[in-house]
C-alpha cells in the first residue's frame, strides 16, 4: 500500500516531521516530531507540534503511533505533548537502553534515571511489525549514526531518520558515542536492498550546494545511483575513510545538550525540583 505522507519542515533545526496516514481510513502516525527550544533563554515553544495537531484535528485523523527514529541530538521531541493532545503510543528502538546508559553517565543522572527504556510505550527490534489502520509497518534496525537508529518501512515508504540524507547531501555523521561509520555503511546497504521504487523520507535537509529548495523525498533507486557518499557502488573502505575524516571537522549540534537529556526520556523534561522548577545540565569537557 501507498501511505499518504504529509511533511512538516522546521527550519530552525532543518528537521522534517511526518504524518503518515492510511489512505483507506483515518489512522495515522507521527514520525520525529519537534518541540521548539530557545537555548539562549531556556524557553520551549509548541508551534511546530501545534501545526501537526491542527492538521490532525482538521482532517479528523486518529493518531496511533508517535514514532522516533532515534534519540535526536539536534532537536527536542514533542512526543509527550502530542500524546497528551492526540493520543498514540511512543515507539523507539530497543537499543535506546545503550543510549540511556551512555548519556546517563555523561549527564550524571544517578540511579533514579531508569535506563531500561521504560519511558517509552514500545521498544522495537529488528523484524517487528506494527499497523497504522490497515497499513503494515516493518522495523529495520539501522545503527551507525547512533546505536538505536531505526528505519520504519510503511507500505512503499521508508522513514530513515538521520541514516541517509538526500542524494546530493549524502549520509549522517557517525562520531557520537556509540556511532560507527562501518556500521552505518552496512545499515545503508540494508535500506538500499529495498525495492528501487521505495520512497525514502529523510529526517533532515540542509540544501546541498547548488540546490535552492529544501527537499526530503527521494527513492531507493535514486540513492543507489546518485548518493554522493554511498551511491554508484562506493566501497565500504572508501566510505569509512571519507566519513571519519569529514566527521572530525564537524562541530557538535547546537542543541545536543538539551536534546539528549530530553529525548532519552521519551521527550520528557528531567524531574522538577521541590519548587517545581526544571533544570538541564551542561557537562563540561564531556562531549
Amino acid at each position: 500500500m501507498k501511505p499518504d505522507v504529509i511533511a512538516f519542515f522546521d527550519e530552525a533545526t532543518n528537521t522534517i516531521s511526518y504524518v503518515v496516514k492510511d489512505p483507506e481510513g483515518s489512522a495515522c502516525a507521527v514520525v520525529d516530531s519537534v518541540l521548539d527550544f530557545d537555548y539562549s533563554s531556556g524557553r520551549t515553544d509548541t508551534r511546530s507540534a501545534d501545526a501537526i495537531i491542527d492538521y490532525v484535528k482538521q482532517h479528523n485523523l486518529e493518531v496511533q503511533w508517535l514514532l522516533e527514529s532515534h534519540v535526536h541530538a539536534d532537536h527536542l521531541s514533542a512526543a509527550p505533548y502530542l500524546q497528551e493532545h492526540l493520543g498514540g503510543k511512543i515507539g523507539i528502538g530497543d537499543r535506546i537502553t545503550i543510549v540511556q546508559d551512555t548519556f546517563g553517565k555523561v549527564f550524571n543522572e544517578g540511579t533514579e534515571f531508569q535506563r531500561d527504556g521504560s519511558q517509552f510505550d514500545q521498544l522495537f527490534v529488528e523484524g517487528d511489525s506494527f499497523h497504522i489502520g490497515q497499513l503494515r509497518g516493518d522495523v529495520l534496525h539501522t545503527p551507525g549514526h547512533t546505536p538505536a537508529c531505526l528505519t520504519y518501512v510503511v507500505g512503499d515508504a521508508a522513514f530513515v531518520g538521520d541514516t541517509l540524507f538526500m542524494p546530493d547531501f549524502g549520509t549522517a555523521r557517525c562520531d557520537f558515542p556509540g556511532g560507527s561509520s562501518e556500521t552505518l555503511y552496512n545499515s545503508v546497504q540494508k535500506i538500499l536492498s529495498l525495492p528501487d521504487e521505495t520512497r525514502i523520507f529523510v529526517g533532515h535537509d540542509y540544501k546541498a550546494p547548488g540546490r535552492d529548495q529544501y527537499a526530503w523525498e527521494t527513492t531507493v533507486g535514486e540513492q543507489k545511483a546518485a548518493n554522493i557518499h554511498v551511491g554508484a557502488g562506493k566501497s565500504k573502505e572508501a566510505f569509512v575513510k571519507m566519513r571519519d575524516a569529514r566527521d572530525a571537522t564537524l562541530d557538535m549540534p547546537k542543541l545536543i545538550i538539551p536534546s539528549l537529556q530530553v529525548n532519552m526520556r521519551a521527550g520528557n523534561m528531567p524531574e522538577p525540583d521541590e519548587k517545581g522548577d526544571v533544570f538541564l545540565k551542561v557537562p563540561v569537557n564531556k562531549l
